[in-house]
């Protein structure tokens, strides 16, 4: 299935938002941010600094009357160069985000938007890497696909089961903090997957613009099943 077909698809599954978070936060609790290089408020922050961040994303939340923060996806991010996990090979710099983080404060439950079995799980404990992550398998009208989550906490995974079916609306997992998240502000990284290349309880959640066109027609823009914009 092509990109714009896939996109096209999940765009239809739905004509109302389906949450990750809390479903009672309206869109108005929501407000965009901006982490990319070009974000000139960032020029003052160190943003390799959890406590920098937290604060800087906190005062946004803050000055918009809102209770989350959302965006990311195809974000160009100097948040990355703090871990070598993106950056061993200083020609091909993994910077470009590839999911939507919504960040909201840390033990906030997190719900599956479809119908899905667990396909896979595991902590990524990596500096600057995901933490605990579940990845979710959905197939609708004979299409198969993934959701992953990240930077989850470690009670999230503990008992979980491959092939455990969440139902829409249930809670799958609650959010953790730096100390087990891969030393970030507490958020959600959400990301769909059209084919999963084997990999299980994982999955790059940021590339290199070598791989950019790739990755972005296996990871369409999470906007299509959030619709936090309309």
């Amino acid at each position: 299935m092509p990109s714009v077909a896939f996109f096209d698809f999940l765009n239809e599954i739905s004509t109302k938002p389906l949450r990750v978070l809390n479903p009672s936060i309206p869109n108005s609790k929501y407000t965009p941010i901006n982490l990319s290089f070009n974000n000139v408020e960032l020029h003052d922050v160190d943003v390799g600094s959890v406590s920098s961040l937290e604060n800087f994303i906190s005062a946004h939340i803050k000055r918009h009357q809102a209770l989350v923060a959302f965006g990311g996806y195809n974000e160009t991010r100097a948040l990355y160069k703090q871990s070598i996990h993106f950056n061993h090979d200083p020609t091909t710099e993994r910077n470009i985000h590839l999911g939507v983080d919504l960040w909201i404060k840390a033990n906030a439950n997190i719900y599956a938007p479809l119908d899905g079995i667990v396909h896979s799980f595991n902590n990524n404990n990596n500096f600057g890497d995901y933490g605990p992550t579940i990845i979710l398998e959905h197939k609708i009208n004979d299409v198969q696909f993934y959701t992953l989550y990240g930077h989850l906490s470690l009670e999230s995974i503990e008992n979980l089961k491959v092939g455990q079916y969440f139902k829409q609306g249930q809670a799958i997992g609650n959010l953790g903090d730096a100390s087990v998240n891969g030393d970030y502000p507490p958020h959600l990284h959400f990301q769909i997957i059209k084919d999963l290349q084997e990999y299980f309880g994982d999955y790059p959640g940021v590339c290199n613009v070598k791989d950019l066109a790739f990755y972005l027609n296996n990871c369409p823009d999470p906007e299509s099943l959030l619709k936090l914009s309309i």
